[in-house]
């Protein structure tokens, strides 16, 4: 949610990149609260980040990572040494931006607030702030209004910081021309390449030579260590698929949950708002009541005026300007002395006011949308999947406690775990540490699978978590140690790599002699490719002949240059022409490239304070809470 905010400052987005991991947000007290445990992360300038805060980032940053992933996520990953450092990381930076902002004295006034979070398009309905929205939303995060603007005046702290940081930069008009022309710089040229592959195709390649190359490339020819393996799998879909739901449980469900299937009644309505603050004293209360009523008798005497008199008069911003209407909404969207008073009333009538905690409504329900029940046949499946999920996930927690033991209790075979909780043994094709797909690719899972227990001793492998809650527990079939392969199996690839070495050479050595001829002058009869414009800015060869085309001299034409390929080619280029573009100071592309190369400056220069201010507010890390088991 506070993203939202953030999304609307572009120098911020780009700064802020610079932190590993998305904020976490809390008041000004929480960052400098000090309970003295003995149990922290790390201090900063003598706070404590304490463990527990720690270990909640830790826990959000890896539920980002596996939902963003869209396939289960390596374990050892999410628990990794790595990981842990870059959330602590990310917090320690947090922490000396917030002392920072305080030493400052750093401010954010109620208007403020107020004006960034009425324009939050998550907050807003048909383009303005709505109040219930608003309210519905934060309190779905699990937090109230004044947690949620506590955290966003934090935030918009931290970004004081940075518009400060990233309006500092200054690009001169001048540069940004200069490297705007550079980019739209166009060359022609023409393409003569000299094929290594073609090359080596008429060279021979003696058996000595062969020999040589075994013998100084031992590495090269090694086949690492290999095994195939049987295994289970046992994860929530292996229980569900065991599980059968009675059409008895589906029907009783059914009719025990009607609201579940049903649609709820909806109402329509519009209201009008007199704030009054909760501890109004009561000569407020009463003058604000009396208004209430005697605008209830002008609507009650002329109900088309309700849309005018909510324009007028009504104080909530989010629905003034729309008459009042706050559209269709069900119960439990608004709190409850409004909402209670809206489900009371009938159609077309003007309520008596109503006192909420926002202040005093006045309420008319213009329209009903009443509840209706899905059919038994129409949600028949859903009930039995849900309850089917249910039931397994009653089971699932004693069935793999049952599998881990089973495995590791009766190590010589599968069997009896697959017989235990209903699976079928699998089996592999070959596996090696640097080539193992799914479930084997994961750390743990291959250090125990070629590990002396599972390959010497042939016992199982301990139930392991691959992600998901998903258990492996596999066994080694068939094993072969790493070996040198023989000279005969590799001779042929031998025969091809010295081949290619020696076209590689001979095409550069060609190349180069045609290259400096015509460097010279001398003319020759040579097939040159078709011509092409390249653009400096919008590269269309790779970066090393990009860089060898827009480096050579601009004159005298036509200008020559080599480039050896990756694929061991030679290519000289021919470049005919050079175009410069004709850029204006008042071209709106170098205010583009000039704030593109002001966010970069914002950018580094924000890495540099961030740097200065763990210098100034002293930083000290406990070692041990970067590791996973502690």
């Amino acid at each position: 949610m506070f993203e939202a905010v953030r999304n609307n400052k572009r120098v911020a987005q780009v700064i802020l990149a610079v932190l590993i991991v998305p904020f976490a947000f809390f008041g000004m007290d929480a960052y400098f609260s000090d309970a003295g445990s003995a149990n922290e992360a790390a201090r900063v300038g003598g706070t404590s980040i304490t463990a527990y805060e720690f270990d909640q980032a830790v826990s959000e940053q890896q539920d980002r990572l596996r939902s963003s992933a869209g396939s289960p996520v390596d374990r050892a990953l999410l628990e990794s040494p790595e990981l842990r450092r870059a959330v602590l990381e990310n917090l320690i930076n947090q922490r000396v931006l917030a002392l920072y902002a305080a030493e400052h004295r750093l401010v954010v006034t109620p208007q403020q607030l107020q004006d960034t979070i009425a324009g939050v398009p998550s907050f807003q309905e048909n383009g303005r702030f709505s109040l219930q929205r608003y309210e519905t939303l934060v309190r779905a995060q699990g937090l109230t209004p004044a947690t949620f603007e506590a955290g966003l005046a934090q935030d918009i702290r931290v970004q004081q910081i940075v518009a400060a940081v990233g309006d500092a930069g200054i690009v001169p008009k001048p540069s940004a021309r200069r490297f705007l022309d550079a980019q739209l710089e166009e060359r022609a040229v023409r393409e003569l390449r000299f094929d290594a592959r073609r090359l080596a195709a008429d060279l021979q390649v003696t058996d000595e030579q062969v020999a040589a190359y075994y013998e100084a490339n031992p590495a090269r020819f090694e086949r690492p260590a290999r095994l195939q393996a049987e295994y289970l799998v046992f994860d929530r879909a292996a229980v569900e698929s065991r599980i059968a739901v009675a059409d008895e449980a589906v029907r009783a469900f059914y009719d025990g949950n009607p609201q579940r299937f049903g649609v709820a009644e909806e109402r329509q309505a519009r209201h009008i708002l007199l704030a009054l603050p909760a501890g109004a004293a009561q000569a407020e209360v009463e003058k604000v009541m009396a208004e209430a009523r005697a605008i209830v008798d002008q609507l009650r005497a002329d109900p088309s005026r309700f849309a005018a008199l909510a324009k007028e008069k009504s104080q909530d911003p989010g629905s003034a300007s729309r008459g009042g209407d706050l559209g269709f909404f069900a119960r439990g969207a608004m709190v409850g002395a409004f909402e209670d008073a809206v489900f009371a009333l009938e159609k077309g009538r003007i309520g008596d006011p109503v006192r909420s905690e926002f202040g005093v409504h006045i309420v008319e329900v213009t329209d009903l949308k009443p509840s209706s029940i899905k059919p038994f046949e129409a949600v028949r499946g859903e009930i039995v999947t849900e309850l089917r999920a249910q039931e397994a996930g009653r089971r699932f927690a004693e069935l793999a406690e049952q599998f881990s033991n089973t495995v590791y209790e009766q190590p010589d075979s599968l069997e009896p775990a697959a017989q235990a909780v209903g699976l079928e043994i699998r089996s592999s094709d070959w596996i090696s540490r640097d080539s193992a797909p799914a479930p084997f690719n994961n750390e743990r899972l291959l250090n125990v699978l070629f590990g002396d227990e599972a390959v010497n001793k042939g016992r199982n492998t301990e139930a392991i978590e691959i992600g998901d809650g998903a258990l492996v527990s596999a066994r080694v079939k068939t094993f072969e140690a790493a070996r040198r392969l023989p000279l005969d199996e590799v001779r042929e690839r031998i025969v091809e790599l010295l081949k290619l070495e020696q076209g590689r050479a001979k095409a550069t050595a060609e190349g180069e002699a045609v290259l400096a001829a015509l460097r010279k002058g001398e003319q020759a009869t040579l097939q040159w490719g078709d011509a092409r414009t390249l653009q400096r800015g919008a590269p269309g060869l790779p970066a090393a002949a990009m860089q060898a085309v827009f480096t050579a001299p601009a004159a005298p034409l036509p200008a020559y240059v080599g480039v050896q390929s990756a694929e061991g080619d030679y290519v000289v280029y021919r470049i005919e022409t050079v175009e410069r573009a004709q850029i204006g100071d008042d071209d709106p592309r170098v205010a583009a490239v000039a704030g593109q190369y002001k966010q970069l400056l914002g950018g580094r220069d924000f890495a540099s304070l961030l740097g200065e201010l763990r210098q100034r507010y002293e930083v000290e890390i406990n070692p041990a809470v970067l590791q996973a088991e502690r």
